[in-house]
């Protein structure tokens, strides 16, 4: 019954705090009609994928048609409408979901022939589908991105009345209809193309892995690991969370799937339920920016940047150890002040015994990185990783997938893929109203021109918008208006391309833990019973890693892996590391023994100066640190 009532809160945060899980679940014959265009979608997408992809705007539109009546029949006009019918206005906008882009399908021939021009019934269905992408939105994603949306489209008409360098000619209705919906510069722009191809395989890759059981094992996995340790639940959650990453693309679904197990945990070993809600909250966000399958957003980098996406995964690596290092050493700390102990092994699951029965889901991880490494494009290295999946499952009877499972991993993967295709499918809106109109080389110019040319005010200003889009915005849109309009002023200043784009995507995720909108913080509030607002200050305290990790690869871009030696890689990391021990020390008060005020202050400074890169500023780090941990091994031996 308790099991029950946990599973039940945790289903409702989901719903609360996710629009993209709070969808629509029929039943009888309209629930199998669902299903039925649910598992179609995924069968095209892996057809396609094992077959040959189709022209772009083929493939794309019929990627768009699946997705938009999907979405009109999953997130309803009426909630209180029945669930064994349909709403008569959600099965017209289905339809129309489904034919708009069908238009340009039929229409392919003619459409390449007349490029440039557009037809009265041309400009009726290009209207009409653009409409029905920014209801979509409103109804998937929520109203923020809509706002922004009919913002850049508002921008596109009022160009000859806008001041002084936002100024521009202004576009007509065709033209403007015409470059958003008949082009490969709108709509079936670079965000949905991905969307259509290697999103939609490492999504449904995702779905089969948490069919499999992978995510209850990576929570087991944990606990034999950390569980035993000083705040032991604490460890196991950002260890179980950063695992989850690569089954679960969403923030606040990774708080809610391991978050409803951990922070009862971490609430009966002692820890403030504030604090155990912005641990799972800073954790789970940091699933996004875990390799080897990072959020949405890192499949547009490697298109956008121009490079393999394993040369991402390449870079993400050291970062995402810095960021998961910092939140650990900040329980660490917390566990060691309150004296807080961990799970007495008897009561932890064995490691061999877990291996030997279980160990075998964790296989097409492992396989996925190997096909990457070795040259297979990311839509192959899913395409192989999704059968291995369901082919390890077979391997012991307790975790074998029936049939109908099988099938429904397929439904599954459709739904699941919604949130990130209409996302795509409106920044393809906004970046063609940004191609158009020449507005992006425009902001990026008044961004310099505030900032006076100087990096860090630039990176800052950056920052903010980031973080000020991330708030209501999806990661995948918020990256592509970021990096549409704020990365290239940073490679304007000399910063290599892959950490402009890189600094926009993190601070893009953190913004799901910063106040005063913080989903994930929200979510973990939900769980553990605490206040959001501070739930989501101390999980803000606790990822500090994010908020200054983005600065450390811009400055010192040899984390990324994009130039420097072995060697400096090596040390960059190491000092990296021991400047997050000094801040995380300098936040949560405790090194060695409880830290006076003159303390934190100074070991926050030392922490700085180790992350700044040069050995100057290294050396002055190194001997703060030095100092205050003898003074405190020191006074912890008077004391005893």
């Amino acid at each position: 019954m308790k099991e029950k009532s946990e599973a039940k809160l945790a289903e409702d945060v989901l719903k609360q705090y996710d629009r993209e899980s709070d969808t629509m679940e029929y039943t009888g014959f309209m629930a199998k009609i669902v299903s039925a265009i649910a598992i179609a979608f995924s069968v095209f997408q892996l057809y396609t994928a094992t077959f040959g992809v189709l022209d772009a705007q083929l493939q794309r539109g019929v990627h768009l048609g699946f997705g938009l009546a999907l979405a009109f029949l999953l997130y309803p006009t009426c909630r209180s409408w029945s669930r064994n019918k349909i709403h008569p206005l959600d099965l017209i906008l289905a339809v129309l979901g489904a034919a708009a882009p069908a238009y340009i399908i039929y229409e392919y021939q003619h459409l390449v022939l007349r490029a440039g021009t557009v037809s009265s019934v041309d400009l009726i269905v290009g209207v009409i589908g653009i409409l029905l992408v920014i209801e979509a939105t409103r109804r998937v994603v929520g109203i923020p991105m809509v706002c922004v949306v009919l913002a850049f489209l508002a921008y596109a008409f009022a160009g000859p009345y806008m001041p002084g360098i936002l100024a521009h000619r202004g576009l007509t209705l065709p033209q403007l209809v015409g470059h958003l919906y008949f082009t490969t510069e709108g709509i079936f722009g670079i965000p949905l193309g991905v969307s259509s191809t290697f999103i939609f395989l490492f999504i449904l890759f995702g779905a089969y892995l948490e069919s499999t059981g992978l995510g209850k094992f990576f929570i087991d996995l944990a606990n034999s690991i950390a569980g035993w340790a000083s705040g032991g639940p604490a460890k196991v959650a950002v260890l179980s969370s950063g695992l989850m990453g690569t089954v679960s693309g969403s923030s606040v679904a990774n708080v809610v799937g391991t978050g409803s197990l951990t922070i009862p945990m971490m609430k009966k070993l002692g820890y403030h339920k504030d604090f155990a809600g912005a641990v799972e909250a800073a954790a789970s966000t940091g699933g996004q920016l875990m390799p080897p399958v990072m959020g949405a957003a890192a499949f547009l980098m490697a298109e956008f940047v121009g490079v393999p996406y394993i040369e991402i995964v390449k870079a993400a690596v050291v970062p995402a150890l810095l960021y998961f290092a910092g939140i650990w050493l900040g329980v660490h700390f917390e566990a060691k002040r309150n004296n807080l102990k961990g799970i007495p092994r008897d009561q932890l699951p064995k490691m061999g015994r877990l291996l030997t029965e279980r160990g075998h889901l964790a296989l097409p991880l492992v396989v996925i990185v190997y096909l990457l490494v070795s040259g297979y494009t990311p839509m192959r290295a899913a395409l192989v990783a999704i059968v291995l999946a369901i082919l390890c499952s077979a391997l012991r009877k307790s975790t074998r997938m029936k049939p109908i499972e099988i099938v429904r991993g397929l439904e599954n993967g459709a739904r699941n893929v919604l949130g990130v295709l209409v996302a795509c499918a409106s920044a393809g809106i906004i970046i063609g109203v940004v191609t158009k109109t020449g507005v992006g080389l425009k902001l990026a110019s008044g961004l310099l021109d505030l900032s006076g040319g100087l990096l860090l005010p630039t990176m800052f200003f950056t920052m903010i918008t980031a973080i000020i889009l991330g708030m209501g915005v999806p990661t995948t849109a918020n990256y592509v208006i970021t990096s549409t309009i704020a990365a290239p002023a940073l490679v304007q200043m000399g910063v290599p391309i892959l950490a402009a784009h890189m600094f926009v995507f993190y601070f893009g995720i953190i913004a799901d833990i910063t106040p005063p909108v913080a989903l994930a913080a929200y979510a973990g509030a939900g769980i553990s019973g605490g206040d959001p607002l501070k739930t989501g200050v101390n999980a803000s305290k606790l990822a500090i890693a994010a908020f200054i990790i983005p600065y450390m690869f811009v400055l010192s871009p040899v984390l990324l892996m994009v130039s420097g030696t072995m060697i400096d890689l090596l040390l960059a990391t190491i000092t990296a590391l021991l400047g997050m021990v000094a801040l995380s020390s300098a936040l949560i008060g405790f090194l060695a023994d409880k830290c006076i005020l003159a303390e934190r202050l100074l070991l926050a400074v030392g922490g700085l100066m180790l992350i700044k890169p040069g050995w100057i500023t290294d050396v002055i780090g190194v001997v703060i640190f030095a100092v205050i941990l003898a003074l405190q091994l020191k006074r912890r031996k008077q004391a005893v």
